[in-house]
């Protein structure tokens, strides 16, 4: 049986970077503050847990004074900072270049006067928190929309500035500006601005050349990314013998009997050394 990782699965820069500078400051202190999970994989958390990294909410950074915080690469909203400036407690920033220039986007947006200021829409999941980043700029502000069940949220008797989360397709976010696009009043203007991570829309159309290639897909993800989910279905549209797993121990034997190939790819949150347990016990059965 011939057992392949995918060269292109794994993590994106943004997180590579992250998880670099936690790595540096647990070097120096054995200890850091993480706010929030600081990749959505268990697996990677744990790892870096062991090594001193604490994860933390936002309630429990309210409390802490004099620390150092690393900020994952989502990004936070400015809430985060004053908070921080004010507990004395210092930033270590892992915020992802393509997030951070989307957040400048969108607030460049919002400080237009507000008798001349679009309604800014956010396409992209509620609650995410890059989406609570990005929702932060704006006071409050701005629509977040999920598909087109959620059109209702807008006025279209006035202009709209549509954005999007940088982690989701690109077709959906083509088919959410056609939409508002039908819908809007006569001389109403829609302004988009396409600010998805080409590093991340442009694994589709490879990963599902990858799952093509293979008998097999096992697809490692960590249960709480989103990026997972939507890389994952990606692959079983072309390959219905594609199954998703967070671990080695989940594999099912049974998915493998009579495979003459197995590929084995992941998330953007997926760590490299996680996959390679994978094929590592694949080759030990």
């Amino acid at each position: 049986m011939v057992v392949e990782i995918d060269s292109d699965s794994g993590f994106c820069f943004g997180v590579v970077t992250a998880i670099r500078k936690a790595e540096e400051e647990l070097e120096k202190s054995g200890s850091l503050y993480c706010l929030g999970d600081i990749v959505h994989n268990s697996d990677e958390v744990q790892r870096l847990s062991s090594k001193g990294l604490k994860i933390i909410t936002h309630e429990e950074m309210e409390r802490l004074h004099d620390v150092k915080v690393l900020l994952r690469a989502h990004g936070e909203p400015p809430s985060t900072y004053r908070m921080a400036r004010e507990n004395n407690i210092e930033i270590i920033d892992a915020t992802c270049p393509v997030v951070l220039r989307l957040q400048q986007r969108i607030k460049q947006t919002f400080s237009t006067p507000s008798e001349e200021r679009p309604q800014i829409v956010i396409y992209g999941k509620n609650g995410h928190a890059e989406v609570n980043g990005l929702v932060g700029q704006t006071a409050g502000e701005a629509i977040v929309i999920e598909n087109t069940d959620d059109l209702e949220k807008i006025d279209f008797t006035r202009d709209v500035a549509l954005y999007s989360q940088t982690t989701k397709s690109l077709d959906g976010f083509r088919h959410i500006a056609d939409a508002i696009r039908a819908r809007l009043a006569p001389h109403r203007r829609l302004e988009t601005f396409d600010t998805i991570c080409r590093q991340v829309a442009n694994r589709v159309e490879k990963l599902q050349s990858f799952a093509r290639s293979h008998d097999v897909v096992l697809f490692v993800a960590g249960k709480k990314s989103s990026n997972g989910k939507v890389l994952y279905a990606n692959c079983r549209e072309v390959n219905p013998n594609t199954y998703l797993i967070s671990n080695a121990d989940e594999i099912d034997p049974a998915w493998l009997n009579g495979a003459a190939s197995v590929g084995i790819c992941g998330a953007t949150s997926t760590p490299r050394w996680l996959m390679e347990e994978v094929r590592d016990r694949i080759a030990a059965s």
